[in-house]
């Protein structure tokens, strides 16, 4: 078997869909297994730049067949929007895009009550996209969810609908939102399903296919692995499993076809909504990195905080994903600084720590590691040897200080700004 996992080790927005696209080059399958319409992967091919939200990135691969698993959540109108904008730009899904059909729906009711909690002043803000994707989770384990096998029967997709209408009604009507109106989600699904159904595919069974027939995976996960529900800076985190795991959870295989795990860090740090950033920058250099590296949300256009990279955070990422390799973004950004730092330790009530803590991070005092900055630019680089030595400092430090090597060095948002110095599928 010949199967990887790409995994965001920070809070998302990591570069995985460089990454992906780029290793799709080899890749015959490549599989989505978590989130929605929340995680934008920007791609950049020539002089095309193209955002997928839902579609995985391996669709600029004319060779590539992809999957969208069971993990994920769907939103139609998001969804064949994407597929249209597509095909517009010359890129085409047709036989190449399947959809598992176990994968539960994001409905208007989702949305609505996602983007009435943002603007309520009764609870504490998290910070979401505004895009349905907790709601819809929520229905999934309150075991009323629809899944896109549901639309065969309307019988059936009726009476779910009445479920959680009934089941939101005084959770909406305490935030003021209207009611839910059954006909009105039902006529809108019925706009997409004729073109749905064809997609369809049992995932698990999909997946385990092409394992089988011994065609080379890549697994593409969703947000990082600090925004996961489980192992994430919670509250402030996402519904779903972002970390390498959830692409068993998720795609229905098991762990023992999992073969290698690849975890995706940026030379810097980033996150978007509310929430602990230890090493977040609020002055000049921290804009300077935010403009830059285009620090803007791909799907909300919300402007990221920007820090420095954090390693204890990174050797954490390390531990709950079984990070085999590293790729490191965004190295190029940092160009220009006069110096660069790195987190190497928090200090918090007069104690040094070493590891990330359970109990919230947003007392800690980061203990920083100071490195001399460089000024010629890197883009060009295809080696590390061809780096600045400056730069390859940091790279080395992050390999040393976690003990993963970093087989993926990108220098720039082309695709062939890219140093690699071992094969994604390479053991």
């Amino acid at each position: 078997m010949s199967t990887a996992v790409v995994v965001g080790a920070q809070w998302g927005d990591e570069g995985k869909g460089k990454i992906v696209d780029l290793a799709t080059e080899r890749a015959e399958v490549v599989v989505r297994y978590a989130g929605g319409p929340n995680a934008g992967h920007t791609l950049v091919v020539g002089d095309q730049r193209v955002v997928v939200r839902l579609v995985p990135s391996g669709i600029l691969q004319p060779h590539a067949r992809c999957i969208m698993a069971q993990g994920m959540v769907v939103d139609l109108p998001v969804l064949f929007g994407e597929i249209d904008a597509l095909e517009q730009r010359g890129i085409s899904t047709a036989g190449r895009l399947a959809i598992a059909d176990r994968a539960h729906l994001i409905l208007p009711y989702h949305i609505e009550i996602d983007g009435l909690r943002e603007a309520s002043s009764k609870g504490e803000r998290i910070g979401t996209t505004k895009k349905g994707i907790g709601p819809c989770y929520e229905d999934k384990a309150a075991r009323r969810g629809l899944r896109l096998i549901d639309l065969t029967d309307p019988v059936r997709t009726r009476k779910i609908v009445e479920a959680a209408a009934r089941a939101w009604a005084p959770v909406i009507a305490d935030l003021g939102g209207p009611p839910i109106d059954v006909s009105a989600v039902l006529e809108g699904l019925a706009k997409y399903t004729a073109r749905l159904l064809p997609l369809l595919v049992d995932g698990s069974a999909a997946v385990d296919a092409a394992i089988r027939a011994g065609k080379r995976v890549l697994f593409e996960g969703a947000q990082g692995t600090l925004l996961d529900v489980d192992h994430g800076t919670y509250p402030f985190v996402t519904s779903s499993h972002a970390v390498a795991g959830g692409a068993c959870t998720g795609s229905g295989v098991g762990p023992s076809r999992i073969k290698k795990v690849v975890g995706i860090t940026k030379a810097y740090a980033t996150r978007v909504g509310e929430g602990p950033f230890p090493t977040e920058l609020d002055d000049a250099v921290g804009e300077k990195i935010r403009t830059r590296g285009g620090e803007f949300g791909s799907v909300t256009g919300r402007p990221r905080r920007t820090g420095w990279l954090d390693l204890p955070a990174l050797r954490y990422a390390a531990r709950v994903n079984g990070v085999d390799a590293w790729a490191i973004t965004k190295l190029d950004v940092l160009t220009g600084l006069d110096e660069v730092k790195v987190c190497v330790a928090y200090e918090v009530g007069g104690q040094k720590v070493d590891e990330l803590p359970s109990d919230g991070i947003g007392d800690l005092r980061p203990v920083y590691r100071s490195f001399p900055g460089w000024s010629s630019a890197i883009e060009g680089a295809r080696t590390l040897e061809a780096l600045p030595s400056e730069a390859r400092a940091v790279v080395a430090f992050i390999e040393e200080s976690t003990g993963v090597a970093a087989d993926i060095v990108s220098v720039g948002p082309a695709r062939d700004a890219t140093i690699v110095r071992r094969d994604i599928f390479a053991l």
